[in-house]
């Protein structure tokens, strides 16, 4: 190896302020503060190592002292400020805090602060690790670092200002440089592979950043050190092989498994790397980090995917559109509870196996959000079971007024076709109608004519199924009709969709942000949704969801009044009878009901799709057992 040879964490080193990177804030107060002759006396830069705290002071030291400055665009390249870089100027002093720690050092230090500057304009100290100087030492300094002669600058630098006396900082302005982004680590790294001439790719640049954790000094050595396993190419492989990093794509394959509820695949993926002899707790806290960033894209998309590659992104993406919220927030709070027993478990793997399978079930555990939604929905299918069938019994009851024979069997068609409920109103109304039209009473139907169905069908399954090729909004109103009609559930979370447009093949809904807990509820069934959108459609669209602040929230169907839904069926009108004398109406014994007979307007419908049988939807009962509940009648 040549003897010239200089690692790239040397010879990439920020010379100007423009090199500098991650530290904007940095950068720009300097510079306006030399531009202004606004000066201090002492800087105190603070941040974890390889963030650019050495670069930073001395590039500082080099617009101060750089011919004609103090000035913010100096030539790097002129002798004054290549001394300076190197650690070779007389008139910048460099000194380790933690070797030089004591009171004689300091006391030393304040003797020669009166020496005038060789050939820059300030004599400047940089004194590194400040915080490893002891209080004496801090003590001795006060007064010096207060009140400088004009020509000496203080520079500090530490990883830990919490050791540092509150009395030095405030003497000093201080200047905190945060770990720089994964995303500007791997563009870096990218521009010192083609400058080497190095076949470095993205996914390898992406992870040797993210294993650096925001220093770049870290990753410049870390590259150095896959040149010399690697040779000129460098892929992701190598990374993870060398340093034990776990691939992007790997942890996002992690992901998916859980996500797909695949307990198998995610336990032999365990497995794999468990024999692989990779480090269990950096892999379970990659795939935390993982899941925040599927709880960001589905939160916040607009924020996802800022340090992240392409391909990744994608699948992030994908999964965040496949698991509600709720569920994501439940993930991350199992795995991050099994990372906490980890830290100190002898079996490592044993509680990482335990996590993941807590985790995939918790996807397919019934939370508290579908109970409240199922019953809800329950509740306001049932209540609004008269409101569903007030139109057709209407029909019917005119069609039997008007007298005509046949206009009477089609409305008694329609009549039949409704829940048991529903008779009793139809009769009821039916008898009024007649009677105020001069007409003859119809008759009610008998028993034998009119059997009760087995299985009794949905209050709307009167009306005729509408019919195919349908387009926009008609479509909407179709298949939300017949998707109320197989599950009277769907009601309430469908009422609340407003129909957006249906154009180049999407069909799109969209909900308001106040009525965004219906589309979660309904964000299972988004399959069978689109299904009977495509039955009725005249070009079998894709079906979009959207839920946006831009939307109004739609109008949801009022329940009837308790005392309204309860009430008896309007008596028949009265006919000719033959005079009965009170005594006998008091005497004359009232009829025992018929125990084998149902009442007519009972607070159950027979149909198991109707409003008062709703407890025995399987849903319903799933939610009633996972959370040992029950339901009680008003």
């Amino acid at each position: 190896m040549s003897e010239s040879y200089q690692v790239f964490a040397r010879k990439y080193r920020p010379r100007t302020f423009d090199d500098v990177l991650g530290q904007e804030h940095v950068v720009r107060t300097l510079r306006n503060a030399i531009a202004q002759d606004r000066i201090a006396q002492a800087y105190l830069f603070v941040g974890p190592r390889g963030t650019g705290k050495t670069s930073t002071a001395r590039i500082l030291a080099k617009a101060l002292n750089c011919p004609g400055g103090p000035k913010a665009d100096f030539d790097p390249d002129d002798p004054v400020c290549v001394e300076i870089g190197e650690g070779n100027s007389l008139d910048v002093l460099e000194i380790d805090g933690a070797s030089n720690n004591g009171v004689e050092q300091v006391r030393a230090l304040r003797e020669s602060v009166g020496f005038a500057p060789v050939s820059g304009k300030y004599r400047i100290y940089y004194i590194d690790e400040v915080h490893m100087l002891s209080n004496a030492a801090f003590n001795a300094l006060l007064k010096t670092l207060e009140e400088p002669p004009a020509h000496v600058k203080f520079i500090f630098a530490t990883t830990d200002p919490q050791k540092i006396l509150p009395t030095i900082i405030s003497r000093c302005q201080r200047f905190d440089l945060r770990r720089i982004p994964a995303a500007t680590i791997a563009r870096h790294l990218l521009h010192i592979a083609g400058k080497e001439g190095l076949g470095l790719s993205e996914a390898a640049a992406f992870s040797i950043a993210k294993g650096a954790e925001g220093g770049m000094r870290d990753a410049q050595s870390m590259l150095d050190q896959l040149v010399a396993f690697c040779g000129e190419t460098i892929e992701e492989g190598d990374v993870s092989e060398i340093f034990g990093f776990n691939s992007a794509e790997a942890i996002a394959s992690l992901g998916s498994l859980v996500l797909r509820r695949d307990n198998s695949g995610a336990l032999a993926f365990l497995h794999e790397n468990a024999e692989a002899g990779k480090d269990l707790a950096r892999l379970l806290a990659d795939l935390i980090g993982h899941f925040r960033n599927v709880l960001v894209a589905k939160v916040d998309p607009a924020a996802a995917g800022g340090e992240l590659p392409g391909d990744v992104l994608d699948s992030i993406r994908e999964q965040a559109a496949s698991v509600e919220t709720a569920r994501l927030l439940r993930v991350i709070d199992l795995l991050a509870e099994t990372d906490g027993r980890m830290k100190w478990a002898a079996n490592k793997k044993l509680h990482f196996e335990v996590g993941l399978i807590k985790a995939i079930q918790a996807l397919g555990e019934a939370n508290l959000d579908d109970v409240i939604a199922l019953v809800s929905g329950a509740a306001a299918s049932a209540d609004g079971l008269a409101v569903a069938v007030e139109a057709p019994a209407a029909a019917a009851a005119a069609a039997i007024g008007s007298g005509a024979s046949e206009g009477s069997a089609v409305s008694n068609r329609a009549a039949s076709a409704a829940s048991a409920p529903a008779k009793a109103t139809v009769a009821a109304e039916t008898s009024s109608s007649a009677s105020s039209g001069g007409g003859e009473p119809a008759p009610p139907p008998a028993a034998e004519e009119a059997p009760v169905p087995a299985k009794a069908e949905p209050a709307n399954a009167a009306a005729a199924p509408a019919p195919a090729n349908l387009h926009g909004e008609a479509l909407w109103d179709a298949a939300r009709a017949a998707l109320v009609a197989e599950k009277p559930l769907f009601e309430t979370w469908l009422s609340a969709a407003r129909f957006l447009s249906h154009k180049d093949g999407v069909f799109s809904l969209g909900y308001s942000t106040e009525q965004r807990f219906f589309r979660e509820s309904l964000s299972r069934y988004d399959k069978e949704i689109e299904a009977k959108i495509v039955a009725f459609s005249d070009d079998s669209p894709r079906l979009e969801i959207l839920v946006s602040d831009d939307i109004d929230p739609a109008p949801l169907p009022e329940a009837v009044e308790e005392d309204e839904a309860e009430e008896p069926a309007a008596p028949v009108a009265e006919t000719e009878t033959d005079p009965v004398s009170p005594t006998e109406s008091q005497s004359e014994p009232e009829p025992e009901p018929d125990s084998s007979s149902e009442p007519v307007n009972s607070g159950e419908a027979e149909g198991p799709d109707s409003g008062g049988d709703f407890k025995n939807d399987p849903l319903i009962r799933e939610a009633l057992e996972a959370f040992e509940a029950r339901i009680i009648q008003p």
